[in-house]
């Protein structure tokens, strides 16, 4: 088993503001004969002790697959 003060820990620092997710987390639903359509639907953050992630998931998909890709910060790319 897990220590539980520190599973808290790192579940209290994921969700604060500064720390930004290693993850991200998109719904793909595959079209015939086209792209995908990708929807963001959560994040992910690695545990301290790099054994696993804390994901939060703000929407479930009833379809399509959940893809988990490296967080890219894109605010300094052009539009």
């Amino acid at each position: 088993m897990t220590d539980t003060n520190t599973t808290n820990t790192s579940a209290n620092s994921a969700n604060t503001p500064s720390n930004a997710p290693s993850h991200v987390a998109y719904q793909v639903r595959d079209r015939e004969n086209q792209k995908g359509v990708w929807t963001r639907i959560g994040s992910a953050w690695p545990h301290r002790d790099g054994k696993g992630f804390n994901i939060q998931i703000e929407a479930v998909p009833l379809d399509g697959r959940i893809s988990l890709r490296v967080y890219e910060d894109r605010t300094d790319q052009p539009a």
